[in-house]
């Protein structure tokens, strides 16, 4: 891969920001992990914790869950397409200290001062809480929301400029002209493809976030000025859904670079590519009211809409990078190690997390089973199996190419306790929505303790195998020198420095 410096070649100054952001990253995403446990112990009366806070932490994981992931996958897209446009490091900088200002806020809101409305801050829930909490408590939270989403805006406002730079367009970067006719070959890099998806996706859903924060923020201060609530709620979970999935569409960016660097096979944005990646924009965008199936006022025709295009939606990308891998893989002597097992792995979770959540976007499943576990059931297989894998395996990338850690059978090991424990956890999500266990719930009732206790155990075994990886990549971070350069690219049986 050939790039001149003004294209955004990674410099070493480059490099460390992006460990550090994986860093932060991968900590955060252990520590939210452990709070998941807790809430499952919890759940399990395995260990007392009062309803009030069992709330709080539940409103900590999903939203630390949600940015924390974001932000690791917007480390690899950011990596990876600084190679082909200018992007600004100043605001991939402004875009972490924003990150970290809003969590501070949110973390404040939420143990300080007993926030507890979850990572949905359903409008107008922050101003009314039966005295659950109070004003500040609601107004450091949605600030600190609030910063995140500007933070988040700015970078995806960069990438889509320096997209527009190189390519003259959004319509370019997404390969319109190749699609169209107009030139003949193929089109821009499927990195440069899927960031512009993400940039037009996230650009899209901040904005319609920022809006119910905004509006949340004056309800809270001036009660008398009022927002419709379902049209308040449609903007919440258009702003959830879209960020949410946004986070594998960065991730699979690791999945077409690392891939092809192994194989020494480029992956070419043919004209089917292109197709899963246009449709998929815009699929992405509208199909969030399957997330509203149960509201009764919503309009019907909208409620079809999401459910028909979600099944849509979940086969173009999916389809056209499952089949790409499978063949850019096949005979083509790739080494297999924990960088291109992890990604490789991120396949198989995209495509059997989407299974389930197809199946919830169904109306008369969801009328049952949204408001059980099955719907974490099918998230966390997503995303711990599909966009976390591409983000570990990134990180275990970095530390390959850099040659400063040998990776051990305690990493190996750690894997397949990760797969396994994992697909347990999740197993045991879709069998208690399957016995209609209720999600958000603080306390269970004695049939449904058992598989909570269960899940706890699959989660500790988790944590242990997560933390084998975090430490791993932060011992690599300690090792790696300031003026460090190297080239990316690695053979099917070798790494070239």
């Amino acid at each position: 891969m050939t790039n001149s410096i003004s294209e955004g070649v990674n410099t070493p100054s480059q490099s460390k920001s992006i460990i550090v952001y994986l860093l932060t990253s991968s900590l955060i995403l252990l520590l939210m992990m452990v709070l998941g446990v807790v809430l499952l112990l919890a759940q399990g009366e395995v260990i007392n914790v009062i309803p009030s806070f069992f709330y709080e932490i539940l409103t900590v994981h999903g939203t630390g869950m949600i940015g924390i992931s974001a932000l690791g996958a917007s480390s690899i897209m950011w990596y990876f397409l600084s190679k082909y446009v200018p992007l600004s490091k100043g605001i991939f900088i402004t875009n972490y200290l924003f990150f970290l200002i809003g969590i501070s806020l949110v973390l404040i809101g939420v143990f300080v001062y007993d926030f507890a409305g979850a990572w949905t801050f359903l409008y107008p829930l922050p101003a009314i809480s039966g005295g659950a909490w109070g004003v500040e408590g609601a107004a450091f939270y949605l600030i600190g929301m609030l910063l995140i989403g500007t933070g988040f805006l700015l970078l995806f406002l960069d990438t889509a400029r320096g997209i527009i730079k190189k390519y003259g367009s959004l319509g370019g970067g997404l390969g319109w002209s190749y699609l169209f006719g107009k030139e003949k070959g193929y089109g821009p890099p499927s990195t440069v493809v899927a960031s512009t998806m993400v940039s037009i996706i996230n650009i899209t859903a901040i904005i319609a976030g920022a809006t119910v924060l905004v509006m949340s923020l004056i309800n809270l201060f001036v009660p008398s000025i009022k927002f419709d609530p379902l049209l308040a709620k449609n903007f919440t979970y258009s702003f959830g859904h879209i960020f949410a999935n946004s986070v594998i569409y960065m991730g699979v960016i690791a999945v077409y670079e690392i891939l092809s660097n192994y194989t020494g096979r480029p992956w070419k944005a043919n004209k089917p590519f292109l197709i899963a990646w246009n449709l998929s924009t815009l699929f992405t965008i509208i199909i969030y009211p399957h997330h509203l199936l149960m509201d009764f006022a919503m309009p019907k025709w909208l409620l079809i809409m999401g459910q028909a295009l979600s099944y849509a939606n979940g086969l173009p990308v999916l389809v056209v990078t499952g089949y790409g891998a499978l063949m850019i893989v096949y005979r083509s002597g790739i080494k297999w190690d924990m960088a291109s097992s992890f990604i490789f792995l991120s396949m198989f979770g995209w495509v059997l997390g989407v299974v389930p959540a197809i199946v919830d976007a169904t109306i008369v499943i969801n009328q049952i089973m949204h408001n059980t576990k099955w719907v974490p059931g099918h998230f966390h297989m997503y995303m711990g199996l599909g966009a976390t894998a591409m983000l570990f395996g990134f990180m275990y990338y970095l530390v390959k190419i850099n040659g400063k850690e040998k990776v051990g059978a305690i990493d190996q090991i750690s894997f397949w306790i990760y797969i396994m424990f994992f697909l347990g956890l999740s197993g045991s999500f879709l069998y208690s929505g399957k016995v209609s266990a209720p999600r958000r719930w603080a306390t269970h009732f004695p049939e449904w303790i058992p598989y909570d206790r269960i899940g706890a155990v699959f989660g500790i075994f988790v944590v242990i195998a997560v933390s084998t990886f975090v430490i791993r990549f932060w011992k690599y971070s300690k090792s790696i020198g300031t003026n460090t350069k190297y080239e990316e690219k690695i053979g099917p049986s070798r790494l070239i420095l």
